[in-house]
């Protein structure tokens, strides 16, 4: 498994970016999606979810929407860990009422600090862009997810995506570009953030792509559900 790279240039530029944003962090999320990522959030936690299990972690949890998600729909006696790096976004997330169900972990999710086959599911929404340092690096932090799921646990990727329609992929993202760096430095002030969100939107990966590198990671049955003309996808594997 990689070590934590605390010392990545980008990891550096990311902990910097996410310690401005906090306060407006979902306002803006749901201003530039229309509102769509709340519901696509819940339609990803309700996939989850469903896999049951009696401890979950969400990654790059962020100000915690995904992990109160899970805490809303999990059984009673479910564990729930919040895994990120970032303590400004934790501090914002620990303030919502769901907060006191929830385990939050201060981690590079590159090394993380659970055992072998401890978690039954595993998610992440709309944060694989930030650790996608490059394909073998996400390669490896898919593989870390892998390690420390139990056979038969789930992993929920919620993400951007490509639609596959060349007209819809250059309206995407011309809107991407007309608007993520204007709207996400009006409403935070931070123009270095949503200069590099806008950035890297158009260069995620299209969802087969993303399958095959959960494939590499060692997930199997990896499946994945396009969301508006696949603007979005919400991909789920399996360890074996």
């Amino acid at each position: 498994m990689p070590s934590s790279d605390t010392s990545h240039p980008k990891t550096n530029f990311l902990k910097k970016v996410f310690s401005e944003v906090p306060k407006t962090y979902e306002r803006i999320n749901h201003v530039l999606t229309l509102g769509l990522d709340v519901l696509w959030r819940r339609q990803a936690a309700r996939i989850a979810a469903a896999s049951g299990g009696t401890r979950w972690a969400d990654m790059c949890t962020g100000t915690g929407e995904m992990a109160c998600y899970l805490s809303r729909l999990a059984a009673s006696g479910t564990v729930i860990h919040a895994v990120d790096f970032s303590m400004p976004m934790m501090a914002e997330a620990m303030k919502k009422p769901e907060a006191r169900n929830i385990d939050f972990v201060v981690s590079d999710v590159k090394a993380l600090p659970f055992p072998d086959e401890s978690l039954d599911l595993i998610t992440i929404s709309f944060a694989t862009r930030n650790i996608n340092l490059s394909s073998d690096i996400l390669t490896h932090t898919f593989a870390e997810f892998c390690r420390v799921l139990k056979p038969g646990g789930r992993f929920v990727n919620l993400e951007t995506s490509q639609p596959s329609s060349l007209l819809l992929k250059k309206l995407f993202r011309f809107y991407v570009r007309l608007l993520v760096k204007f709207v996400g430095k009006l409403i935070s002030g931070s123009h270095s953030g949503y200069a590099y969100l806008a950035h890297t939107i158009p260069r995620f990966y299209p969802p087969k792509e993303l399958s095959d590198i959960m494939c590499r990671a060692g997930f199997k049955n990896v499946t994945y559900r396009k969301l508006l003309f696949g603007v979005a996808a919400i991909h789920q594997g399996m360890k074996p």
